[in-house]
């Protein structure tokens, strides 16, 4: 993914310990530090007192922004995941770095939420001030639709994951983007 020109990598460990997370991110970070690709971590602010990862993303049901802050020890990027548009007004409110919004259509990652599908995204994007990552099933073949619908930013998991060819699947899915702004 590096290698393929991601702008940042999430640390998503739900199974893990804060231990493993720690082992993991401490890994990870020496690889996307090399490259100046930020390393967030996903749930676990503590972490990033253990390690100098450059953000964490809270969900819903996670820790507050502010607490988040706390919990980390030292000033990093903090993003927050919302569901819709109230969500990511508050998420704003709160002083989130940035926002998740999502999941735009259905993926395994997150499958308690109903996929929200593309007609916030241009809303969101005129509401919300802080930077907005559109997120959620997104794949090489949907993200010119995603893209239309007013998406400056995005995540994109299971389709890298599982590509064939991680590198030049995130070179593929960065030209897209760059096309467009």
């Amino acid at each position: 993914m590096v290698e393929g020109g991601v702008d940042l990598i999430q640390l998503r460990g739900k199974q893990q310990s804060i231990n493993e997370l720690v082992d993991l991110a401490s890994d990870l970070h020496k690889i996307t530090c090399r490259s100046s690709v930020p390393l967030i971590v996903n749930d676990h602010a503590e972490v990033a007192r253990k390690v100098p990862v450059e953000g964490v993303h809270v969900g819903q049901e996670d820790d507050s922004i502010s607490l988040a802050r706390e919990k980390a020890g030292r000033t990093i990027v903090i993003g927050k995941s919302t569901h819709n548009l109230a969500q990511a007004n508050a998420a704003q409110q709160e002083s989130a770095d940035y926002i998740g919004f999502g999941p735009i259509f259905a993926t395994p990652t997150k499958p308690d939420y109903a996929p929200i599908g593309l007609t916030e995204i241009a809303a969101v994007h005129v509401d919300v001030r802080t930077p907005i990552f559109c997120i959620g099933g997104i794949k090489i073949d949907n993200l010119e639709q995603v893209i239309a619908a007013g998406a400056r930013r995005v995540a994109i998991v299971s389709g890298l994951l599982k590509a064939p060819d991680i590198v030049e699947y995130t070179r593929a899915c960065k030209k897209l983007l760059i096309a467009d702004f």
